[in-house]
């Protein structure tokens, strides 16, 4: 175990004991990683946020059921998920009812609006060849692509998140990947051609 994760069990611990300052390092810690999973999955910055700071909530509030705090990363990647799936079926009953379904817009003034224009547009292209990509694989092709290189897990974490066998994790994801080399304008992209 690395001095991180050691650091992040005691932390689990602390908070756990009350410690209020250990629980605002573990949402520190944690709130990039959550925020850029839940942001590439919705593509709207406002209901990323909101999302987020919900997934904390339920968090802090089931943070004395945790059995193993070695467990903590994905447990809350597993609470995320869950909380997106959720999102996805209300957001789905929600415009069923509504006339006009509302689209997500950027609003003049927000923090990447002052970034370099070309990196924007390059992120803008990347997300839709991402998109693009990502309905033409399967359902656990695509949890598992995007745990992996999106989120960033390791495949250890990806199994304790999605509760499935090491092998079936690595099959999806050879399957992805497999997917990916043939798709020959994003890898052209990826690869900087």
């Amino acid at each position: 175990m690395s001095d991180n994760d050691n650091q992040i069990i005691r932390l689990v611990e602390q908070a756990r004991a009350g410690n209020k300052t250990s629980l605002e390092h573990l949402l520190d810690h944690f709130y990039g990683d959550i925020f850029r999973m839940v942001y590439y999955r919705l593509y709207s910055r406002m209901d990323a946020e909101d999302l987020t700071q919900e997934i904390f909530m339920q968090m802090i509030k089931s943070l004395p059921d945790l059995k193993d705090a070695s467990l903590l990363k994905p447990w809350l990647f597993r609470i995320a998920l869950n909380r997106i799936r959720d999102f996805h079926r209300k957001k789905g009953i929600l415009s069923f009812f509504r006339s006009t379904v509302e689209k997500d817009i950027d609003v003049p003034g927000k923090a990447d609006s002052y970034s370099d224009p070309s990196k924007n547009i390059r992120q803008k292209e990347f997300q839709l060849q991402i998109r693009k990509f990502s309905e033409t694989l399967s359902r656990w092709e695509r949890k598992v692509f995007t745990l992996r290189f999106l989120d960033q897990l390791e495949i250890k974490e990806i199994v304790q998140i999605v509760q499935k066998n090491e092998n079936t994790v690595k099959t999806h994801l050879y399957r992805a990947l497999k997917k990916l080399r043939g798709n020959a304008e994003l890898y052209s992209l990826l690869s900087g051609e």
